[in-house]
């Protein structure tokens, strides 16, 4: 990561593919990688999500993304958290109440990118309903 990193394409390749898949394999390594949510490098930080969608996409490591989640939901770099909001988007084609009801009960500490993405393919009314703020 420290070496070859340094843009955005080279993190999600790296991380949707290679890094992903040992993720997958040997899940006991997610922690090491909950970490990265405090790096001072944006791209650990957007890798701390990204690197969840291989084994969310397989059904696995789901709540793990929530808790990733749970880290960025104030995150200001804008493509860590579109990151963020993409992971929260894998999670929700597979568990879309679950993310429905995560956004909903962070919206008002969620920065708008993360939200936006996560309810990307949510109906109308669903995304009405998490787009309005008090």
């Amino acid at each position: 990561m420290k070496k070859y990193v340094k843009n955005w394409n080279a993190c999600d390749d790296f991380c949707t593919h290679t890094f992903g898949y040992f993720l997958y394999k040997f899940p006991e390594f997610y922690e090491k990688t909950l970490h990265w949510t405090e790096s001072g490098n944006m791209w650990f930080r957007r890798a701390s999500s990204v690197i969840l969608i291989y084994s969310i996409r397989r059904e696995k490591l789901i709540h793990e993304g929530f808790k990733t989640a749970d880290k960025l939901l104030t995150e200001n770099e804008d493509l860590v958290q579109k990151g963020c909001g993409w992971m929260l988007k894998e999670i929700s084609n597979k568990r879309q109440s679950s993310v429905f009801d995560y956004v909903r009960q962070n919206k008002e500490i969620m920065k708008r990118t993360i939200l936006r993405y996560a309810i990307e393919k949510m109906s109308p009314k669903k995304k009405m309903i998490l787009m309005e703020r008090k």
